[in-house]
């Protein structure tokens, strides 16, 4: 069975605060406060959000600032004591010090409605927004959507003791689950790990380990999903939303037409999907998948998975970026020197993987590592979303604030390049494997994604009745995946609702990763045409994606999101790579 292994490295936390007992930190802390007492004294001396508030230029730019000076020095410090929460659920020094940051966060959060109703009632000419025009056509928008100040208010001071709270309690009770599997108890996050294992025998017991483990929290696990989604809910009918999708959206800086564009071609996919799943199916020898071969590897006879060890996966990455864009190697390059990365799994700590920036172009990359080309890949999707933090280092704070949606286009854009790298320089037998970890993990955002969106839409709609059991939960996720799967799998995963920290924190978070993947690839595919000419327009759009809304930022790039025609194209990339893939099985 795959270990930790002490080889890999733990990310280094040191260089931005030695401790929360150091002085910069505590002093750090001091500056916060101190800012945000400037902030609250400033909108009380300009009545900002009241009869009578100055709405002139100068008054507009003195808030900005302030508002810029704030975030930048609240985002390292909030990043540094999650971290070390994320790291190690057990640090209760660390957990104190982000409840305690929760409040002053909180106490920002509360001049939120007026900061709001005061922007929407500003003339973007007049105050010469500039790039800022964004702030002031949003809060036009999100004024219409707002409770009164009181409300808004109480809604944040509760949402510490409500939504928060049930987010914290699945993180946490996740990152401390163990499974037994093979008579050896392991950290939940290994366990799932092993859905990679060769062995049809060791992923079996995995996954039946994993369902046991699930079962015995699924108690509290539904208290989280069923409280923090209710709350949710409440919130979004008080503030006038059409349904629970419409919030994500307004965030996301979509439409409705654009996410059905995209929904509409992802649906029409699925049969090819399915021919994919069928092929393996075949390629292992079985009639049908299980979901514990979703993840298994393919090799061709008398070969087995090609295993990656963490410098021959660095030495990969690094000199194929390099033929993409040299300065997104050197940050790759970089992130490696600087220890960046927390990769081994262990008990205490989150799953998943993930990147944070923490001020200055600099970001930590959370991993939960093993030895194959999937976790290249996904260690290379997340240096994306670092190189992507770098492009935006010269951004103001307030401009640095991307959607979900187009987060994901610099990660998409590195595991792209190192997929499509891997395909031209390995041995036809590992290119096999890198083939079919591509379209495992394209499989996961086309057809995962969207049984998720269908769970939570059907969630939201029970939940404003009433709350959901646990087996309710099951049975819906089982419904969803029956509807995107069909009937190419012999088992599903009930219990993902539980797995994916997704559901807990963030409304409708799945949808942006499809978008994401097909994004980058329509990116990617005009690369492939201009060559390196592209890379410099490449950047100036990452550096763009906090200023303008989704639809106008492609605008500019040539590309119509509103149009089936534009996802069609990359769905039509990865519709070439299933076919691929069915070639290369029949010889196995």
């Amino acid at each position: 069975m795959s270990q930790a292994t002490p080889e890999l490295p733990t990310w280094d936390l040191d260089s931005l605060f030695p401790g929360l007992e150091s002085d910069l930190f505590k002093n750090t802390w001091k500056v916060v406060a101190q800012q945000l007492s400037d902030l609250q004294g400033f909108m009380r001396a300009h009545r900002l959000g009241q009869e009578g508030a100055s709405t002139d230029q100068n008054t507009f730019w003195a808030m900005v600032n302030q508002l810029n000076t704030f975030g930048e020095t609240l985002g390292p410090l909030y990043a540094y004591v999650l971290m070390r929460v994320d790291a190690d659920s057990s640090d209760m020094a660390a957990q104190a010090r982000l409840s305690e940051l929760e409040l002053m966060y909180l106490e920002y959060q509360k001049l939120r409605p007026r900061l709001t109703r005061w922007l929407s009632q500003l003339d973007p000419e007049a105050v010469q927004a500039g790039d800022y025009r964004i702030l002031i056509d949003e809060a036009k928008i999100q004024v219409q959507h707002m409770m009164s100040e009181p409300e808004e208010i109480l809604a944040s001071e509760l949402s510490l003791s409500g939504g928060r709270a049930w987010v914290k309690l699945h993180a946490h009770l996740t990152s401390q689950i163990s499974a037994v599997v093979g008579g050896e108890v392991l950290p939940i996050t290994v366990v799932r790990n092993l859905a990679m294992n060769p062995d049809e025998a060791v992923r079996q017991a995995a996954y039946q380990a994993e369902m046991q483990a699930w079962k015995a929290n699924e108690v509290a696990l539904a208290a989280a999903l069923n409280g923090y989604k209710g709350e949710i809910s409440t919130l979004n009918r008080k503030r006038g939303w059409v349904d629970d999708l419409a919030p994500a959206l307004f965030e996301n800086r979509i439409s409705h037409k654009t996410l059905g564009a995209m929904q509409k071609v992802m649906v029409d996919s699925l049969p090819y999907w399915r021919r994919y799943f069928a092929a393996k199916a075949r390629a292992l020898g079985k009639e049908k998948l299980d979901w514990w071969d979703l993840f298994a590897p393919v090799v061709l006879p008398g070969n087995s998975p090609r295993k990656w060890d963490w410098e021959q996966g660095r030495q990969f990455i690094i000199e194929h970026l390099a033929g993409f864009s040299q300065a997104d190697a050197e940050l790759a390059q970089r992130a490696y020197a600087q220890r960046w990365m927390d990769a081994p799994p262990r008990k205490g700590k989150v799953g998943g993987a993930y990147c944070t920036p923490v001020g200055q172009g600099r970001s930590r990359i959370l991993l939960n590592h093993e030895d194959s080309f999937e976790s290249i890949s996904t260690l290379a999707h997340e240096l994306g979303h670092a190189y992507h933090n770098h492009c935006l280092r010269e951004m103001p704070y307030l401009l640095r604030q991307e959607p979900m949606t187009l987060a994901e286009t610099a990660s998409i854009m590195n595991e792209t390049v190192i997929g499509e790298a891997a395909l031209r320089v390995l041995s036809p037998a590992d290119q096999l494997g890198v083939l079919e970890g591509g379209l495992q993990s394209a499989g996961q955002v086309m057809v995962d994604i969207h049984s998720r969106l269908l769970f939570e839409q059907a969630v939201f709609a029970r939940r404003r009745e009433r709350e959901l059991s646990a087996e309710e939960f099951c049975q819906l996720m089982l419904e969803a995946q029956a509807q995107t799967y069909g009937d190419a799998l012999a088992t599903y995963h009930p219990y993902m609702w539980a797995v994916k920290g997704h559901y807990y924190g963030t409304n409708y978070y799945n949808f942006p990763y499809a978008f994401g993947l097909l994004f980058g690839l329509a990116l990617y595919k005009q690369y492939r045409e201009e060559g390196e000419g592209f890379v410099a327009k490449y950047d100036q759009l990452l550096a763009s994606v906090g200023t303008y809304p989704a639809e106008q930022l492609a605008a500019r790039f040539g590309f119509n999101l509103e149009s089936e025609g534009f996802w069609q194209g990359g769905i039509t990339v990865l519709v070439e790579r299933i076919e691929g893939f069915e070639k290369a099985v029949t010889r196995i």
